[in-house]
């Protein structure tokens, strides 16, 4: 697309002063290996992405979005963006909604921290789950179409797509509880929780029997897609940060938990008048993966949902260790940092729940 020279888009703002870079050495990178009419690129940054500082780079002849690993002392393993470079490269070759990648670079000397660079994707991104800006009797559609979309993304059978290796087969959830126990335990200026505790010894103990592979997301939500300008269609799915190889069920639930948080904690949709809004039921939204996915319901969703709401308190406890120490990438940190608390205490109602059902 053709750059507008006029003001700012409305979902980016000026680079905050904790995030700027010497945009000549970016220039000079852009003019080798992406972009040979890169002009002198206006460099902004998206209000959005809580981990990975996020840029738009509009330059004499199109729009650009830059990734990259935030300054500063980072936690092992984490802000992984050669990971999500890798993965977006793969599922274009599949035609899955993601962006084109041009180029990834790991020389520090160019802006600070590794990055990589893709295209610009023009469209909407919803930021509430309740699609305000879409007329109610459409909302259903828009839904139906995230829920399409997930259930295509573990159809993909990673090895015909290069990302055989992209995570272990098996295991998921053992392995996705310890690397969050063990980030929400190493991070010790962030603090302790007494249901985050509890979580860490119910978790490994109550997996559901039965193992499952597929690529994962990690964070599939609304306000991480791209819509269409006008239609109920993904055009892109963002933020591929958290993404591997893991348990469908995972994912799927992970996206879903929505209908059981409330609008405090990531605008959930708890509590809410869901035909009114012109919503799909819970109910009905795990019926429509189930059978795109060829499953008889999903046994054992409470469990999924018990570690998901612990696996995004442990995000979020990482968020608020990263405010404390001076490096988090966002203005909205402060307000994801006090949601912690509540947030491990419905996860371990949860945990309750799935203790009962299984009793």
């Amino acid at each position: 697309m053709k750059r507008d020279d006029c003001a700012l888009a409305p979902d980016a703002e000026p680079v905050r002063e904790a995030f700027r870079f010497d945009e000549q050495r970016l220039t000079q990178w852009l003019l080798a290996n992406v972009d040979d009419d890169v002009g002198t690129p206006q460099v902004s940054q998206f209000k959005g992405g809580q981990s990975n500082p996020t840029y738009r780079v509009d330059t004499a002849r199109c729009s650009y979005v830059l990734r990259r690993k935030p300054p500063g002392d980072l936690l092992k393993g984490a802000h992984a963006i050669d990971r999500e470079y890798r993965a977006l490269a793969a599922l274009r070759e599949v035609d899955f909604p993601v962006p084109w990648v041009h180029a990834l670079c790991l020389d520090r000397g160019v802006i600070g921290t590794e990055f990589y660079v893709m295209d610009h994707v023009e469209g909407r991104v919803f930021w509430n789950p309740r699609l305000p800006e879409v007329p109610a009797p459409e909302r259903a559609a828009y839904f139906d179409a995230m829920n399409e979309t997930i259930a295509c993304l573990h159809g993909i059978d990673p090895a015909t797509i290069g990302l055989a290796d992209y995570g272990r087969a098996g295991g998921y959830f053992e392995r996705q509880i310890a690397r969050w126990s063990g980030q929400y335990r190493d991070d010790a200026l962030a603090g302790r929780d007494p249901n985050m505790d509890r979580l860490v010894e119910w978790l490994p103990q109550n997996v559901p029997a039965g193992d499952e592979t597929a690529i994962s997301h990690g964070d599939f939500r609304c306000d991480n897609m791209i819509f269409h300008p006008t239609e109920p269609r993904v055009l892109a799915v963002l933020d591929w940060e958290l993404s591997t190889l893991g348990h469908p069920l995972a994912d799927f639930s992970y996206h879903a938990m929505m209908y059981r948080l409330p609008p405090s904690i990531m605008n959930g949709l708890l509590g809410e008048d869901l035909a009114l809004l012109g919503l799909p039921s819970e109910a009905d939204y795990i019926a429509a993966y189930a059978r795109r996915t060829g499953r008889n319901g999903i046994p054992g969703y409470a469990f999924y949902i018990a570690f998901n709401m612990f696996r995004l308190a442990a995000i979020l406890h990482g968020i608020k260790g990263r405010l404390l120490r001076g490096t988090a990438s966002s203005a909205r940190a402060v307000e994801m940092a006090t949601n912690v608390e509540p947030l491990a205490l419905l996860a371990w109602q949860q945990a309750e729940i799935a203790t009962r059902e299984a009793g």
